[in-house]
């Protein structure tokens, strides 16, 4: 490896990204200005790509196992393997209110950064386009094909209304629940009827009696999307979502079966017929890497930044699952004063402000600087190597 210092290498990946900013800035609104939900976003992809192919010597794939718009690239043919996500789905309605376009920049723009190093340090640099993570658990899918097979160290940042080094989701699992009933006239036969939306109601009234006796930590909140054609017909159908969080997977499975005791009792009492399927991937709880956690803080704070820490939990990824795997890291970096919290329409502005492109180039830089350090300190780098 080279005997350059670590902060010789960090100032190379800064010239580097200074030099790109500015496409990488393009990218970032490019798909913010073309929101594409999960297991959909063929164009954000196709654009990544395009992007990647831009770095010199990368090796890059559009489509990974049985996920078309999955990515992944490679620079450096290094035994430490350090490897950075890209999140780029959109919101149903809302289009980037999580701010995935800042995800999928920043994780181009480190990529970029540490190409050029990336031998030098004996590194090789892997990003990983990462789809569906708010609704399908790309990630997940992506472990279980062996996307992720040889890390030794994975990372990401999320934009948010503060500057967090840690993030503390809950482990999740999401539901579609339909009841079906039978029809009749809600006047002239209503006893033959099978009332699915009373089978609703009656669930809906457990759960929410059931919230006194849940476990510290773990949730249940849920959605109707439909119940009855008429007020004069008995509803045949209802249908709804729901969704499980706790602090780890094992009180997840516990407070799913306080959820589905509750929607039995619906079915029970009206004598409707009860389906339940999971949607999407069990996502698990963080294990933030402490190590990589406290070189990722003083990077921020190279560049102004100063990262507080919090317990506070909130949320749910499928990056939890890869740390479940390997060390990793999901600091949230602020889109400044005056930005609202995540998953609203005020907060897709935010992502395309200038404020937005200072996140997208500060992640850059950090995510890269904190490559650096693994790859140059002997000590990290034996730690990650040896497991």
């Amino acid at each position: 490896m080279s005997t350059e210092t670590a902060d010789g290498f960090k100032a190379k990946a800064e010239a580097t990204l200074a030099a790109e900013l500015d496409r990488v800035l393009a990218f970032s609104h490019r798909l913010h200005d073309n929101p594409e939900t999960g297991w959909e976003e063929v164009k954000a992809s196709a654009w990544l790509v395009e992007e990647l192919h831009g770095v010199p010597n990368a090796r890059v794939t559009h489509g990974l196992g049985s996920l078309p718009t999955a990515v992944c690239a490679e620079a450096g043919n290094g035994t430490l393997v350090l490897t950075i996500c890209a999140e780029y789905d959109a919101l149903p309605g809302v289009g980037h209110a999580c701010g995935h376009n800042i995800i999928a920049s920043s994780a181009l723009g480190a990529f970029i950064a540490l190409a050029p190093l990336a031998d030098e340090l004996d590194l090789t640099v892997r990003l990983l386009g990462t789809p569906a993570e708010e609704n399908g658990g790309g990630k997940i899918v992506m472990l279980e094909q062996g996307n992720f097979d040889g890390t030794h160290a994975a990372m990401m940042i999320h934009p948010g209304n503060v500057d967090e080094s840690e993030m503390h989701p809950f482990a999740c699992s999401g539901f579609a629940v339909r009841y079906e009933g039978r029809a009749a006239h809600a006047s002239a036969s209503p006893h033959e009827g099978i009332n699915a939306l009373d089978a609703l109601t009656v669930a809906l009234t457990a759960i929410g009696l059931a919230r006194q006796q849940l476990e510290p930590g773990q949730q249940i909140h849920g959605s109707v999307d439909g119940a009855g054609t008429a007020p004069n017909i008995i509803p045949e159908k209802a249908t709804g979502k729901w969704m499980v969080r706790a602090h780890d997977v094992q009180s997840l499975q516990r407070v799913t079966v306080v959820l589905e005791r509750c929607l039995r009792a619906g079915a029970v009492a009206t004598g409707a017929v009860l389906h339940i399927e999971q949607v999407g991937r069990t996502y698990a709880d963080m294990r933030n890497d402490a190590t990589m956690t406290d070189l990722f803080t003083a990077n921020a704070a190279r560049l102004g930044r100063t990262m507080s820490r919090t317990d506070k939990r909130g949320g749910s990824t499928d990056m939890a699952n890869v740390s479940q795997v390997f060390p990793s890291i999901h600091p949230m970096i602020s889109l400044g004063d005056g930005c609202p919290p995540i998953h609203n329409e005020a907060f897709a502005h935010h992502a395309a402000s200038p404020a937005g492109d200072r996140a997208v180039r500060d992640g850059a830089l950090s995510m890269a600087f904190t490559c650096i350090d693994l790859a140059t300190d002997q000590q990290h780098r034996s730690r990650l190597l040896a497991r």
